[in-house]
């Protein structure tokens, strides 16, 4: 059993941003990318996803370097997956230029057998098929949690397979629009009751700034965003709250309501720190000193001085 460990499948990337501070290319990016480096400030990550000939060595040695194990990604003749992307002048949409799969396309999950054994498993938004792929490949006890995203392309496109997946997973992470979508419901508390017959426990609902909201068992939980005076790239702010959530749950052991509950802490901690820099720079920069400090900001925005 590998307990304090969290195993992570999606997607390693490069993406042109068109940002109202600039234009950037070949940033790193990719949903397990992001999802990786979160997870890895609070425990070690096994990494599977696929890279062309084109991915730096040194990327992965970056990774390498804060605890995620590679020895899942593959390296494919070819070049990497990329995204090119525009965000509007408030960075509140964007459009995507240009998405080239290149050996992402033909990308089959493969579990090494050190990894199988994982007990907090994060499926990124990747082909519901090859999620439950991989849900075949590993060992699932009674401590094992797994956790799942997905997209508005697989919702529209691949309905079936994914209500399949969601009838495995223990805790599904999506947007409020992918919420909508998903469960056919304009209201979010009835979208989420529905998507929650599906078969997930646990249903996290992503808002952005507005925070995310937790609905299970227990009722339903708010955790706010932290208030930054400024932006620079939301890509992968989402990603980046799924890994840090699995990264506390990997950290503490425990699947309970109240784990998850703090876990959001986490992740909305790490997602603002990852909005201020282009791609993850500024996450790859954080400190346990920058996320313990950001940490008791979150615990004093929310202390309301006691019972009310």
């Amino acid at each position: 059993m590998q307990s304090g460990q969290s195993l992570i499948v999606g997607s390693l990337a490069f993406d042109d941003l068109d940002m109202p501070s600039g234009e950037f290319r070949n940033v790193l990016g990719g949903a397990a990318t992001y999802s990786s480096i979160a997870a890895s400030m609070l425990a070690p990550v096994n990494l599977v996803g696929v890279v062309g000939e084109d991915f730096d060595e040194a990327h992965l040695e970056t990774l390498r370097k804060r605890g995620v194990d590679t020895v899942g990604v593959e390296r494919q003749g070819g070049k990497t997956f990329r995204w090119h992307g525009k965000y509007s002048k408030d960075l509140s949409s964007r459009e995507s230029i240009d998405t080239q799969l290149n050996v992402f396309a033909d990308f089959r999950p493969k579990i090494p057998d050190a990894y199988k054994n994982t007990r907090v498993v994060l499926l990124g938004n990747i082909h519901p098929k090859l999620q439950l792929e991989v849900l075949s490949q590993v060992h699932r006890g009674a401590d094992t949690i797994v956790v799942a995203d997905t997209m508005n392309f697989w919702i529209s496109g691949e309905h079936k397979a994914l209500v399949d997946v969601l009838a495995k997973v223990d805790l599904l992470v999506i947007n409020d629009e992918e919420a909508r979508q998903l469960a056919g419901e304009s209201n979010i508390a009835a979208a989420a009751r529905a998507i929650r017959d599906l078969g997930p426990k646990r249903l996290i609902i992503k808002r952005g700034e507005f925070g995310a909201l937790l609905f299970d068992g227990d009722g339903v939980f708010f955790v706010p965003a932290y208030p930054l005076e400024q932006v620079l790239d939301p890509t992968g702010a989402g990603d980046t709250f799924a890994g840090g959530l699995v990264g506390y749950l990997a950290r503490s052991g425990d699947r309970s309501g109240i784990a998850v509950r703090r876990g959001m802490f986490y992740a909305s901690a790490l997602a603002s720190f990852c909005v201020e820099g282009i791609g993850p720079e500024k996450l790859l920069a954080v400190d346990a000193a920058s996320l313990d400090k950001r940490l008791a900001m979150f615990t004093a925005m929310v202390d309301y001085g006691g019972k009310l």
